[in-house]
Protein backbone atom coordinates (compact mmCIF):
# COMPACT_ATOMS: atom_id res chain seq x y z
CA UNK A 1 0.00 0.00 0.00
CA UNK A 2 2.79 2.53 1.13
CA UNK A 3 4.32 1.78 -2.68
CA UNK A 4 0.85 2.96 -4.16
CA UNK A 5 0.72 6.13 -2.01
CA UNK A 6 4.24 7.07 -1.99
CA UNK A 7 6.30 5.11 -4.46
CA UNK A 8 9.57 7.72 -3.81
CA UNK A 9 9.68 6.24 0.31
CA UNK A 10 9.14 2.74 -0.19
CA UNK A 11 11.63 1.69 -2.60
CA UNK A 12 14.42 -0.37 -0.80
CA UNK A 13 16.28 -1.78 -4.06
CA UNK A 14 17.53 0.26 -6.82
CA UNK A 15 19.64 -0.41 -10.29
CA UNK A 16 20.43 1.15 -13.36
CA UNK A 17 20.65 -0.45 -16.45
CA UNK A 18 22.01 0.44 -19.96
CA UNK A 19 19.57 0.90 -22.37
CA UNK A 20 19.87 2.52 -25.72
CA UNK A 21 18.09 5.61 -25.86
CA UNK A 22 16.71 6.37 -22.08
CA UNK A 23 17.23 6.02 -18.79
CA UNK A 24 16.44 3.43 -16.91
CA UNK A 25 16.31 2.11 -12.89
CA UNK A 26 15.09 -0.51 -11.92
CA UNK A 27 13.58 -0.72 -8.59
CA UNK A 28 11.49 -2.83 -6.08
CA UNK A 29 9.00 -2.46 -3.13
CA UNK A 30 10.46 -4.81 -0.90
CA UNK A 31 14.12 -7.15 -0.39
CA UNK A 32 12.94 -9.67 1.60
CA UNK A 33 9.32 -11.47 1.62
CA UNK A 34 7.67 -14.50 2.95
CA UNK A 35 5.31 -16.56 0.43
CA UNK A 36 1.95 -14.92 -0.21
CA UNK A 37 3.40 -11.95 -0.26
CA UNK A 38 2.84 -8.65 -2.81
CA UNK A 39 5.56 -6.28 -3.84
CA UNK A 40 5.77 -4.41 -6.77
CA UNK A 41 8.43 -4.26 -9.51
CA UNK A 42 9.48 -0.71 -11.08
CA UNK A 43 10.83 0.30 -14.33
CA UNK A 44 11.26 3.91 -13.84
CA UNK A 45 12.15 5.39 -17.90
CA UNK A 46 13.74 8.49 -18.52
CA UNK A 47 13.74 10.13 -21.99
CA UNK A 48 15.30 13.32 -23.32
CA UNK A 49 13.41 16.20 -23.78
CA UNK A 50 12.42 15.36 -27.71
CA UNK A 51 11.98 11.32 -27.34
CA UNK A 52 9.01 9.66 -26.51
CA UNK A 53 8.10 5.50 -26.50
CA UNK A 54 4.54 4.66 -28.03
CA UNK A 55 1.94 3.91 -25.33
CA UNK A 56 0.95 0.35 -25.30
CA UNK A 57 -2.81 2.14 -26.23
CA UNK A 58 -1.11 2.58 -29.89
CA UNK A 59 -2.31 0.93 -33.06
CA UNK A 60 0.14 0.85 -35.68
CA UNK A 61 3.17 1.00 -33.78
CA UNK A 62 5.22 -0.58 -31.41
CA UNK A 63 4.56 0.51 -27.75
CA UNK A 64 6.69 -0.02 -24.91
CA UNK A 65 6.24 -3.33 -23.19
CA UNK A 66 7.65 -4.62 -19.94
CA UNK A 67 7.38 -8.40 -19.89
CA UNK A 68 8.39 -10.84 -16.93
CA UNK A 69 9.28 -14.41 -17.66
CA UNK A 70 6.73 -17.22 -16.30
CA UNK A 71 8.04 -18.87 -13.37
CA UNK A 72 5.98 -21.09 -10.66
CA UNK A 73 7.92 -18.84 -7.49
CA UNK A 74 5.80 -15.73 -8.27
CA UNK A 75 2.49 -14.88 -10.17
CA UNK A 76 2.10 -11.63 -12.01
CA UNK A 77 -0.72 -9.03 -12.29
CA UNK A 78 -1.33 -6.85 -14.74
CA UNK A 79 1.53 -4.43 -15.95
CA UNK A 80 0.09 -0.88 -14.61
CA UNK A 81 1.32 1.86 -17.26
CA UNK A 82 0.98 5.57 -16.75
CA UNK A 83 -1.43 7.80 -18.09
CA UNK A 84 0.02 8.52 -21.75
CA UNK A 85 -0.42 11.61 -23.93
CA UNK A 86 -1.24 12.39 -27.85
CA UNK A 87 1.21 13.99 -30.14
CA UNK A 88 0.61 15.10 -33.13
CA UNK A 89 3.12 13.33 -35.84
CA UNK A 90 3.78 16.71 -38.38
CA UNK A 91 5.00 14.28 -41.15
CA UNK A 92 2.09 11.66 -41.02
CA UNK A 93 -0.25 13.89 -39.72
CA UNK A 94 -1.19 11.60 -37.00
CA UNK A 95 -2.64 11.68 -33.09
CA UNK A 96 -0.11 8.85 -31.52
CA UNK A 97 -0.38 7.63 -27.68
CA UNK A 98 3.12 7.95 -26.15
CA UNK A 99 5.01 8.71 -23.30
CA UNK A 100 7.48 11.24 -22.46
CA UNK A 101 10.01 12.58 -20.38
CA UNK A 102 9.90 10.45 -16.52
CA UNK A 103 7.64 7.67 -15.45
CA UNK A 104 6.99 4.27 -14.03
CA UNK A 105 6.05 0.93 -15.33
CA UNK A 106 4.80 -1.10 -12.13
CA UNK A 107 4.45 -4.65 -12.31
CA UNK A 108 2.89 -6.46 -8.89
CA UNK A 109 3.57 -9.69 -7.90
CA UNK A 110 2.59 -12.43 -5.36
CA UNK A 111 5.38 -14.50 -4.35
CA UNK A 112 4.28 -18.39 -4.48
CA UNK A 113 2.52 -19.87 -0.95
CA UNK A 114 2.47 -23.48 -2.55
CA UNK A 115 3.51 -26.49 -0.47
CA UNK A 116 6.36 -26.91 -2.93
CA UNK A 117 7.83 -23.57 -2.83
CA UNK A 118 7.71 -24.12 1.08
CA UNK A 119 9.11 -26.86 1.49
CA UNK A 120 11.67 -25.20 -1.12
CA UNK A 121 12.61 -22.66 1.15
CA UNK A 122 14.12 -24.91 3.63
CA UNK A 123 14.82 -23.23 6.65
CA UNK A 124 17.27 -20.26 5.41
CA UNK A 125 14.90 -19.61 2.74
CA UNK A 126 16.44 -18.28 -0.77
CA UNK A 127 16.89 -15.50 -3.17
CA UNK A 128 14.62 -15.94 -6.12
CA UNK A 129 15.28 -13.72 -9.58
CA UNK A 130 12.58 -12.08 -11.85
CA UNK A 131 14.05 -11.78 -15.08
CA UNK A 132 12.31 -10.26 -17.97
CA UNK A 133 12.52 -7.65 -20.52
CA UNK A 134 11.49 -4.05 -21.64
CA UNK A 135 10.89 -3.57 -25.16
CA UNK A 136 9.84 -0.64 -27.32
CA UNK A 137 11.09 1.80 -29.93
CA UNK A 138 12.16 5.32 -29.31
CA UNK A 139 11.79 8.48 -31.32
CA UNK A 140 12.87 11.97 -31.64
CA UNK A 141 11.40 14.62 -33.84
CA UNK A 142 13.29 13.19 -36.73
CA UNK A 143 13.96 9.50 -36.52
CA UNK A 144 12.14 6.97 -35.01
CA UNK A 145 15.27 4.24 -33.95
CA UNK A 146 15.26 0.75 -34.36
CA UNK A 147 13.03 -1.86 -31.98
CA UNK A 148 15.28 -2.65 -28.50
CA UNK A 149 14.38 -5.14 -25.85
CA UNK A 150 16.94 -4.71 -22.40
CA UNK A 151 16.94 -7.37 -20.02
CA UNK A 152 15.73 -6.87 -16.70
CA UNK A 153 15.47 -8.75 -12.99
CA UNK A 154 15.06 -7.83 -10.07
CA UNK A 155 16.44 -10.32 -6.63
CA UNK A 156 14.22 -10.95 -4.08
CA UNK A 157 15.23 -12.90 -0.59
CA UNK A 158 12.32 -15.28 0.33
CA UNK A 159 11.89 -16.10 4.17
CA UNK A 160 10.38 -19.21 5.18
CA UNK A 161 7.06 -19.23 7.51
CA UNK A 162 7.85 -19.09 11.43
CA UNK A 163 5.99 -22.49 12.24
CA UNK A 164 7.16 -22.42 15.73
CA UNK A 165 4.06 -21.78 17.69
CA UNK A 166 4.01 -18.49 20.42
CA UNK A 167 4.95 -18.85 23.84
CA UNK A 168 1.46 -20.09 25.80
CA UNK A 169 2.05 -16.59 27.70
CA UNK A 170 1.31 -14.37 24.82
CA UNK A 171 -1.27 -16.82 22.82
CA UNK A 172 -4.78 -14.88 22.44
CA UNK A 173 -7.23 -16.82 24.11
Amino acid sequence: MLAKLFPELAVEVASSVEAPHLQLTLEQSDRTAIPGSHLSLIAEVGLAADVHVYSPAVVGYKPIQLQLEASPEFEPAAVVYPQSKNLYLKAIKENVPVFEGKFRIVQDVKVAATRDFIESLGTEGKTITIKGELRYQACDTRVCYPPASVPVEWHLQVAPIDRQRSPEAIRHK
